[in-house]
């Protein structure tokens, strides 16, 4: 017998989910690929080519009908301009971190992002935090802390990481519109600025296309459907499961990187960097603890 209809739409929401997180957590490896040319300009190719992506998906499945009344909208469009200078910070934070061996350090800053929600929740919005949620921030506050003695100074780019999506996600939450739709207006917003710098670059043959290699000049062109598709995954698959779901599973995207620094790129961690990570996985657990006890309260009222 098969699965209940809700029971496979959370299935294939899990699935699509996991396959989103799983593609995030291994960015390392593309980006790792690109790493002689500068972070600058990947991030420039990769909104100019996210617009080229999510434009031509959202004519084809409709989602052009959605962005029109936010481009006549001031508001909107403010609104979008300000999340997509968050989104292109925390590209170039992400892309030149790991470019200069700064994976773990990535890593730090997306296993920061619920707790600097917690954070911002209380300065933005004046929610009250609970004792275990005070906790939380104050463990990892001592973790960034002991990152100053594991990378031997200030770990920008784990806090730009961290304070730039946690941000973004704030913004976004402001606006009707779709994931889809939201990256196109962002992107479109952000073109003539990318497109400008690219365009300098080309015409002081200083840029990627025809004078990096053709692997990575493949990589640059496909930056938009490697942004794109995870993105879209994540979109199919979140509205089929309940928050708190996603949010657990939010945990697979930082774990992976954090192998891959450790494993694969071989990235230092010494004693005081590890115990940075076990303070802001401690924070985590109460945090996720505290999030399941408020939500088991409000569905028992």
């Amino acid at each position: 017998m098969g699965l209940p209809v809700t029971e496979k739409a959370a299935a294939r929401g899990i699935g699509s989910v996991c396959l989103a997180y799983v593609l995030w957590g291994l960015f390392p490896l593309f980006w790792k690929q690109l790493h002689d040319i500068a972070a600058t300009e990947l991030i420039a190719h990769r909104v100019v080519w996210s617009l080229m992506f999510v434009a031509a998906l959202a004519i084809a499945s409709g989602a052009w009908a959605e962005i029109k009344p936010a481009l006549h909208s001031p508001r909107k469009l403010g609104l979008h301009a300000a999340s997509g200078v968050l989104l292109s910070i925390n590209w170039l934070a992400y892309v030149w971190g790991v470019n200069h061996d700064r994976v773990l350090e990535t890593s730090l800053g997306y296993f920061l992002v619920p707790l600097c929600n917690v954070a911002m929740g209380r300065m933005l919005l004046g929610e009250r935090l609970h004792a275990r949620q005070w906790w939380a921030v104050g463990l990892a506050a001592v973790g960034v802390a002991l990152q100053f003695r594991g990378v031997g100074g200030v770990p920008w780019v784990a806090l730009t990481v961290a304070v730039s999506w946690a941000l973004y996600g704030f913004l976004r939450k402001q606006s009707p519109l779709g994931s889809l739709a939201g990256l196109a207006v962002e992107t479109a917003l952000l073109t003539p600025i990318a497109g400008a710098y690219l365009l300098y670059l080309a015409t002081h043959g200083s840029g990627a296309l025809g004078h990096a290699s053709a692997w990575q000049q493949a990589g640059v062109l496909s930056a938009g459907v490697v942004t794109a598709v995870p993105l879209l995954l994540f979109a199919s698959g979140a509205r089929r499961l309940p928050l708190a779901t996603v949010g657990l599973l939010q945990y697979i995207v930082p774990s992976l990187t954090f192998l891959l620094g450790v494993f694969l790129y071989h990235e230092p961690l010494a004693p005081a960097r590890l115990a940075s990570f076990a303070c802001i996985w401690a924070a985590l657990v109460l945090y996720s603890v505290s999030t399941w006890h408020a939500q088991a309260a409000s569905k028992r009222r």
